[in-house]
C-alpha cells in the first residue's frame, strides 16, 4: 500500500506488530462512493457476501456484537471451504471494523485485519478512501513474501468489489438529471 496516502489514518489504526513468524501489510482503495453507503457494507458483519466475491454464505451465531463469530462458507477454486471469524471491533463512529479468524480449513493462522473507512473528495464529490491491514502467520513452505502476496491479492479482489457494489448503490441514490 502507498503508505503516503493517509499516514494518519495507519499510524491510529493499523498498527500490527509481527513475530518473526508474521507478515503484516495493508491495502488502500479510494471509492467514488460516499462513506455512508460504504460503511453500510463494510460494518455488516453477518453479510459479507454482499461484497466480498469469494464468500458464498455466512451465518451468525447469537446477536450481532464484540464476540460475536461468524461461520463463512468459501467459493469453490480457493484453497479452503470454511472459515470460522470473531467480530473483534465494531465502531460506528469511527467506521473500525476489526476480525479475527479463529478457525476453518484453510491455512490463514491467526489471521486478524482492521479496516477502516474515511471521507474523502473525490472528483468534486463525497469519497471515501478504505484502509484494509492484516497480520497473520506465515505458513510452513512459505516465504514472508509470498503469504503477503497472497492475502494483499485477496484484500484487492474484496475492495475492487467493495467499490463496484458502493459505486453502484451511490449512481441509483443520486437523482436524475
Amino acid at each position: 500500500m502507498e503508505m503516503e496516502l493517509a499516514p494518519q489514518y495507519v499510524r491510529r489504526h493499523h498498527k500490527h506488530e509481527p513475530a518473526e513468524y508474521q507478515c503484516t501489510s495493508s491495502v488502500a482503495k479510494h471509492i467514488k462512493a460516499p462513506v455512508d453507503i460504504v460503511w453500510s457494507l463494510v460494518r455488516r458483519f453477518d453479510q459479507p457476501q454482499k461484497y466480498k466475491p469469494f464468500v458464498s454464505r455466512c451465518i451468525v451465531q447469537g446477536d450481532l456484537m464484540i464476540g460475536s463469530v461468524r461461520e463463512v462458507n468459501v467459493k469453490s477454486g480457493l484453497p479452503a471451504t470454511t472459515s470460522t471469524e470473531r467480530l473483534e471491533l465494531l465502531d460506528d463512529t469511527k467506521h473500525i471494523l476489526g476480525v479475527k479468524i479463529v478457525g476453518g480449513d484453510h491455512r490463514l493462522k491467526n489471521y486478524s485485519s482492521v479496516i477502516t473507512v474515511h471521507p474523502e473528495v473525490i472528483d468534486g464529490r463525497a469519497g471515501t478512501l478504505v484502509i484494509e491491514s492484516f497480520l497473520v502467520d506465515v505458513p510452513d513452505g512459505n516465504t514472508k513474501e509470498e503469504t503477503c502476496y497472497f492475502v494483499n491479492a485477496l484484500i484487492n479482489c474484496n475492495l475492487k468489489s467493495l467499490a463496484e457494489v458502493s459505486e453502484r448503490m451511490a449512481m441509483q441514490d443520486r437523482p436524475q438529471v
